[in-house]
């Protein structure tokens, strides 16, 4: 069985590795990003639910007593 030629490995990914880097710089400088983004004022809404106003207790089924 031939020996596999691992001669050419590291450049084969280190050429992969810098070709990657320059594809992703590339495609990221084509977005415009806000020089100074500033906080949006979101106004809340309270969503009243029928199980916020009484207290309820959920039982674990391991704190229950044993039958």
């Amino acid at each position: 069985m031939p020996q596999l030629d691992t001669s050419t490995w590291f450049i084969t990914i280190l050429s992969m590795i810098i070709t990657l880097f320059f594809m992703f710089q590339l495609k990221v400088s084509k977005y415009n990003f806000p020089e100074n983004p500033e906080a949006k004022l979101v106004a809340t809404s309270k969503s009243v639910a029928p199980w916020e106003k009484k207290w309820t207790k959920i039982y674990s089924p391991h704190s229950l007593p044993l039958q």
